[in-house]
């Protein structure tokens, strides 16, 4: 049997591990980047062209392409086209983009009979006028002369021949200037009277003339045959008005009183003061 060398039980040292090379991690190069040629700055080209295109737009628009050779109207029925355009004041032969509309629209809405007014340029060479009229809706009598309002109490003019619209009569005037509403001692009266007419008309029936006292007003269908009440309860019974006057027409009444009163309350009299 071989010898071994070396005692029993006497240790052995182990081998050193080798060490293993570090792997070295080189990181791809990165590409270059190109560099970017900066244009020069060239300000004075930059405003030679934009004074040259502005040249252009002020040319264009001041050339003769854009000068006004029509005034179109529209909306208006009590006055004529032309007779807008002579409230208006202007004239064909000015430039469309050199027009100043607010004063030519001023002038226009100075006159009573205009509620409403708008100007548009429509190209190359029209300035359009659209305009909403106040309506004649009753007349008031004052002297030999009558004065015209509109639905809303506003005096539209005054005139010397009587007009073929209801006739409030009776009334006590303060002021009546046109262009402003219509002042009068029985002012509490006048808005529920104005009322009063529109829904007649509404009902088709209409009023000839319409008397004022204290309180209480006579709305007359014909000469001689009328409603006396108030003018919130004449409206509050117009339902049985209504029948009551197809009832009156089928037997040929065409003169009394029917005396309106709260709650529907209605009586017919022939006899009239």
């Amino acid at each position: 049997m071989p010898e071994l060398n070396g005692s029993y039980g006497e240790s052995f040292e182990e081998p050193e591990e080798l060490e293993e090379p570090e792997e070295l991690y080189e990181e791809p190069p990165k590409p270059k980047k190109k560099r970017r040629r900066r244009r020069k700055k060239r300000p004075l080209l930059t405003l030679l062209v934009i004074a040259l295109l502005g040249a252009g737009v002020w040319y264009t628009l001041h050339s003769q392409l854009f000068t006004v050779t029509k005034i179109d109207v529209r909306g208006n029925r009590f006055y004529t086209k032309s007779q807008v355009i002579e409230l208006s004041g202007i004239r064909t032969g000015f430039n469309l983009f050199e027009f100043e509309s607010r004063p030519a629209r001023d002038a226009i809405l100075a006159d009573p009979y205009i509620k409403y007014c708008k100007f548009e340029r429509v190209l190359p060479d029209t300035v359009r006028i659209t305009v909403e009229e106040r309506a004649e809706y009753a007349a008031v009598p004052y002297g030999e002369q009558f004065v015209l309002l509109d639905e809303d109490g506003l005096v539209l003019r005054i005139s010397d021949s009587e007009p073929a619209l209801p006739l409030l009569m009776g009334m006590s005037i303060i002021e009546m200037t046109p262009g402003l509403p219509l002042q009068i001692e029985q002012s509490y009266l006048l808005p529920g009277t104005l009322e009063l007419i529109s829904i007649m008309d509404d009902n088709d029936l209409y009023f000839k003339k319409i008397y004022f006292s204290t309180v209480i007003i006579r709305a007359y269908i014909y000469d001689n045959y009328y409603f006396e009440g108030t003018p919130a309860n004449i409206i509050a019974n117009m339902q049985g008005i209504r029948q009551l006057l197809e009832e009156h027409y089928k037997q040929g009444i065409t003169r009394g009183v029917i005396k309106v009163g709260n709650n529907n309350y209605l009586a017919f009299s022939p006899q009239i003061d």
